[in-house]
């Protein structure tokens, strides 16, 4: 029986020391990892290369992990490689785009605008583009042109119009999966969470579909244009010309929270420790998930309409008529990096990372920002 009970002993204690043991080294492991890979805002980026162009728009580039599709005027989209920021190829679409595009494995959506000679009317198309060669693959005519940005997953792509529509259209071929027509303009970014895609309209109603059959699922309605979504556990967070951030709750389809800022918020970002709400009173707030309680709020030299570029120590903001991008730490609030841009800037279009790489959209051209080597 003595003996049974060392044994026993023994073996608890070599399991103590082995919990002990991945204790104090697995956190060292993961941090070592989390160094290693992924986007660090708060160290030094310098200018790898820019691309000049006097015809860049407020829309926001696609992007790959090779690649970058910059929508200019005129309808001309541009592929240029991540690395070095050398033209892969270009591609005219006609018209205006009306959109930011999106990119997958195989193409890239853009959306344009157009009006028919002798008539007042404009109308839209909807093009997937080879990201390969530039080619167009299929080309979609609309009633009205598609407007804010597209969202897509494995099958369809989605997006919302002046005119009320709300489209979901086959990736493969163009042709519309389902379609539902409201009395609100769409002028904002979509956002696809599950088997849900949301839209948010100018009435300031967001409403939940499903991605498969367009089926409502639920609606909110908030007091002006809804301006940014974000979903993170069964929450979704949005924001509104109404000066508020509101916090849904999908699994008791009622409003969890909402906060008021002091003015219209312009973008929201879920991450794991608070949300990021940007507002045209120049402030960045950061809220708690739960509550909604203000853990800090900053000021910027300028207003912020594009949402943040996120890493895990920062979020990088590019506020306008200033000659800088900002990079505050997400712990504190307090500037932790300033990346430069040249120029004073006036561009409405988010910033974007590629593999590593920082990349904002400014008045004349594109700039690439890296690590040093």
């Amino acid at each position: 029986m003595n003996t049974r009970i060392c044994a026993s002993r023994k073996r608890l204690k070599i399991i103590a020391l082995c919990l002990l043991w991945l204790w104090l080294v697995c956190p060292a492991l993961a941090l070592s990892k989390s160094a290693d890979d992924g986007l660090v805002l708060s160290q030094p980026l310098t200018v790898l290369w820019q691309y000049h162009s006097d015809r860049m728009t407020d829309l926001t580039p696609a992007s790959d992990d090779k690649a970058a599709f910059v929508p200019l005027g005129a309808g001309l989209l541009l592929a240029l490689n991540a690395a070095d920021g050398k033209l892969l190829w270009r591609a005219e679409t006609g018209g205006e785009f009306s959109a930011s595009p999106v990119a997958d494995d195989r193409c890239v959506y853009v959306a344009t605008r157009y009006a028919e000679r002798e008539q007042n009317h404009v109308h839209g198309t909807l093009r997937a583009i080879s990201k390969t060669t530039g080619v167009t693959l299929w080309m979609r005519t609309l009633p009205a042109p598609l407007t804010g940005g597209l969202a897509t997953n494995d099958s369809s792509i989605f997006g919302g119009s002046i005119d009320g529509h709300i489209y979901a259209f086959d990736k493969r071929t163009g042709l519309s999966f389902w379609s539902n027509q409201y009395a609100e303009e769409f002028t904002g970014q979509p956002l696809i969470a599950g088997n849900a895609v949301y839209f948010g309209s100018s009435g300031g109603i967001l409403r939940a579909l499903a991605t498969k059959t367009g089926e409502l699922s639920w609606q909110y309605k908030a007091r002006a244009a809804i301006q940014g979504i974000a979903v993170k556990d069964n929450v979704v967070y949005f924001g509104s010309a109404d000066a508020n951030v509101y916090a849904f709750s999908e699994t008791r389809r009622k409003l969890k929270w909402h906060r008021r800022t002091g003015a219209a918020v312009q973008a929201v970002t879920a991450i794991d420790d608070g949300l990021l709400a940007s507002s045209l009173d120049n402030f960045v707030y950061f809220l708690s998930l739960n509550k909604g309680s203000l853990v800090w709020r900053r000021q910027l030299p300028g207003r912020i309409s594009a949402r943040p570029l996120t890493s895990a120590d920062g979020a990088l903001f590019t506020p306008f008529s200033t000659d800088s991008a900002v990079v505050l730490s997400l712990r504190d609030g307090k500037q932790s990096n300033s990346l430069p841009l040249g120029e004073e800037n006036s561009s409405a279009a988010a910033p974007i990372s590629i593999d590593k790489l920082v990349l904002i959209s400014t008045p004349h051209g594109l700039l690439a920002f890296a690590p040093p080597k």
